[in-house]
């Protein structure tokens, strides 16, 4: 297997590093899956504070995956999507587009609520998740996880992760 450093960001007004449950969740999937925990931080529901955090992973070389819970609703200061595509180079639509399918199934078009994303930023894979620790256990085990084993066919980030192929 081949193991990936992935950093986890949570977006929230509220949790803490006692009551973030989502970031907890996808830590412990991540390290079960034999990857490394890259960093971790937690910070406001602010686009510029977003932004900052996210600037810096993107930069650090030892960064190769970036995960977000939260942020990605319709209420109040919901902001990830305005703060993150702008640092996107590439987009990935069917990131979203098949966690909202794939959600679907457990909570009806409520899913249409959910501005999931996911894209390339100096060839690191982002995905930003709700932040509801369901919405994150749909993502890993129906869609990240596969795309984060080299194992898995016909395709996957790994290989353009860990070689820089661009």
């Amino acid at each position: 297997m081949t193991k990936l450093n992935i950093a986890v960001l949570t977006v929230s007004d509220t949790r803490n590093q006692t009551t973030d449950k989502s970031g907890a969740y996808l830590i412990d999937q991540l390290q079960a899956d034999g990857h490394q925990l890259a960093q971790r931080q937690i910070v406001i529901d602010d686009i510029y504070k977003i932004r900052a955090v996210l600037s810096q992973w993107i930069a650090d070389d030892e960064v190769q995956t970036i995960i977000i819970t939260g942020g990605t609703g319709f209420y109040g200061r919901d902001s990830t999507p305005e703060a993150v595509i702008p640092l996107f180079d590439k987009e990935m639509p069917g990131f979203g587009e098949l966690f909202r399918h794939v959600s679907y199934e457990e909570i009806g078009s409520s899913t249409i609520q959910s501005r999931a994303l996911g894209g390339l930023a100096n060839n690191k894979v982002i995905f930003c998740l709700p932040g509801s620790t369901g919405a994150c256990k749909t993502a890993w085990t129906k869609i990240i996880q596969q795309q984060l084993t080299l194992d898995f066919k016909p395709c996957n980030f790994v290989k353009l992760l860990t070689t820089g192929i661009h």
